[in-house]
């Protein structure tokens, strides 16, 4: 009898996990597809104005790279490079001059209803002087290889949105990031499909590395203090720009805009995740429960169906394991990994689960958001 009810319970798993595949692929605005695209533009070029504000604490191994990338742009309009140190001690400050940046602000210490790397973007906004056409706010681990790329990013600005993102490209080069990075993009698309963002419905969302924001859509919004407390400040910015009645694009790009940050480590990845999950979630445990229990049927649940069930309950299974296969492939290609780590969805859904409850975890016991020594998502915020 129990052997019954476990098969019984199998297929049923496998039943519901090849609907929401399909749903996945059919229903979800194609966000598997990977069709918004940051493309070279076309000449002649803009000749708008740009300041560039990278925030930067204890960045000094990369920010050079960052800058250099930037100082080397062909860009027809004016570029201006404003870095905020935020009170590093590894000279980030010494490095990001050696670079040729045109300015490097020392960050105030951060008043406690700030976010550390909010309070930081706001200083760097408000020492770019001038009035620029547009904000880069960039990451100090964003390398600008392509130098047309704040040319593209400019272009697709011009075409009527107040707000372009790129979902930058994530280095894959240790085991554990060409296995479980892929990933992260994946799930993030699901959640915010591009084609969604563009549209004018409610799904609003950015790639925090690399946002292009119009100065006066900035100004109308508020500034980075209306969003000061957002630990999830890029999808918080562009709510904001959405519900102001501006017009969000998020996409990915050919051109080589890229994360130099090395995630050496599964548990490196581990804790980039953790830092936000549960914050995601809205420090809801129902809806904690809730993504345990879909991810684990969705994703989990055809490998035991697979092998442990009757005929119908292994065809459920495996054509639900294949199809999500199918719709998560697109982006292991886009990042030149091996294809094979398409069928591994089942166990890389494991690891995002594990680190989605470990972020809950870290919440609960104090410890949520940490980044540099810094806990940014306190329990006590909260109360």
């Amino acid at each position: 009898m129990k052997m019954k009810i476990t098969v019984q319970a199998l297929t049923l798993a496998a039943g519901f996990s090849l609907a929401a595949q399909v749903y996945l692929a059919c229903f979800r605005r194609g966000f598997w597809r990977l069709r918004e695209r940051l493309r070279p533009p076309a000449p002649p070029g803009s000749d708008a104005s740009i300041a560039v504000v990278i925030p930067a604490r204890d960045e000094a191994p990369l920010i050079g790279q960052t800058v250099r990338s930037l100082r080397g742009q062909k860009f027809r309009g004016s570029l201006r490079i404003v870095v905020a140190d935020d009170q590093s001690t590894d000279g980030t400050a010494e490095a990001a001059h050696a670079a040729g940046t045109d300015q490097v602000i020392s960050v105030t210490v951060r008043p406690p209803e700030w976010k550390g790397k909010l309070w930081a973007v706001a200083s760097g906004i408000r020492a770019a002087a001038g009035a620029p056409d547009f904000f880069l706010l960039t990451d100090a681990d964003i390398e600008y290889a392509s130098t047309n790329a704040i040319e593209a990013l400019v272009a697709k600005a011009e075409r009527g949105f107040d707000l372009v993102s790129v979902m930058v490209r994530l280095r894959t080069e240790s085991p554990a990031e060409k296995f479980l990075i892929p990933a992260f993009v994946f799930f993030f698309f699901k959640l915010y499909p591009p084609a969604s963002v563009s549209s004018k419905g409610r799904t609003a969302a950015a790639a925090g590395g690399c946002m292009l924001i119009r100065r006066e859509m900035l100004e109308r919004i508020g500034g980075i203090e209306s969003i000061r407390a957002a630990l999830i400040d890029d999808c918080a910015l562009a709510k904001r720009v959405k519900s102001a009645g501006g017009r969000v694009w998020l996409g990915t790009s050919p051109l080589a805009i890229r994360s130099v940050r090395e995630y050496g480590h599964a548990r490196d990845i581990r804790s980039m995740i953790s830092r936000s999950a549960f914050a995601q979630l809205r420090h809801s445990t129902p809806l904690l429960l809730g993504t345990i229990v879909g991810m684990l049927v969705i994703y989990v649940a055809p490998v035991p169906a697979l092998f442990l069930g009757g005929r119908l309950t292994r065809l459920l299974g495996a054509a639900s394991w294949l199809l999500g296969a199918a719709i998560f492939l697109p982006t292991v290609r886009e990042y030149r990994v091996s294809r094979g780590i398409a069928l591994c969805l089942p166990a890389i859904a494991l690891f995002y689960l594990a680190a989605t409850a470990e972020s809950a975890f870290r919440y609960w016991t104090g410890r949520g958001g940490k980044w540099k020594g810094r806990v940014q998502d306190p329990l006590s915020a909260a109360r």
